[in-house]
């Protein structure tokens, strides 16, 4: 696996990679309205020059905001590995904390934030139908089928 930072990637790939798997580069969440292909982060990629891995953040304030996070080979250590290297330059930028935005159908994420140190801190009742104002291509209905509604914040503390 290659990590490299999304500033050295072409443009236009990052945009694909948004575009294939979110609809378009807009994420639309309750902190703000980000085009993700324009944020720092980082991405792995495989032996074949393919993204494999995607992460993008903001920092402000002394937080750090986890964007988005792909990881398209589950099992094999990408989305921990890329939200560990974000959780250091969050360190090193004295940022107190690392924070994301899921939505309510998203159980894997959650399962997946929980098990590397995150804790639920606020449920946004009602963000997703408000986020479908900006981004009407977000569907009524998500994973498992079930409605697609709040959004859910996560934090970890960092020491």
């Amino acid at each position: 696996m290659n990590i490299v930072t999304l500033k050295v990637l072409p443009q236009d790939k990052i945009k694909e990679f948004f575009k294939l798997h979110w609809g378009s580069p807009k994420m639309v969440i309750s902190s703000g309205v980000f085009d993700c292909s324009t944020l720092d982060g980082f991405t792995i990629i495989n032996e074949e020059d393919q993204i494999i891995g995607l992460i993008t953040y903001i920092i402000k304030d002394n937080e750090c905001e986890i964007i988005s996070l792909d990881s398209l080979e589950e099992g094999k250590g990408i989305g921990t590995f890329l939200v560990q290297k974000v959780e250091s330059v969050a360190f090193q930028n004295k940022c107190k904390l690392v924070k994301l935005i899921t939505t309510n159908d998203n159980l894997s994420a959650l399962k997946f934030y929980q098990k590397r140190g995150f804790r639920l801190s606020q449920i946004h009742k009602n963000s997703v139908n408000r986020a479908r104002e900006i981004k009407p291509e977000i569907p009524l209905i998500g994973n498992d089928g079930i409605p697609l509604r709040d959004e859910i914040e996560l934090e970890k503390l960092l020491s």
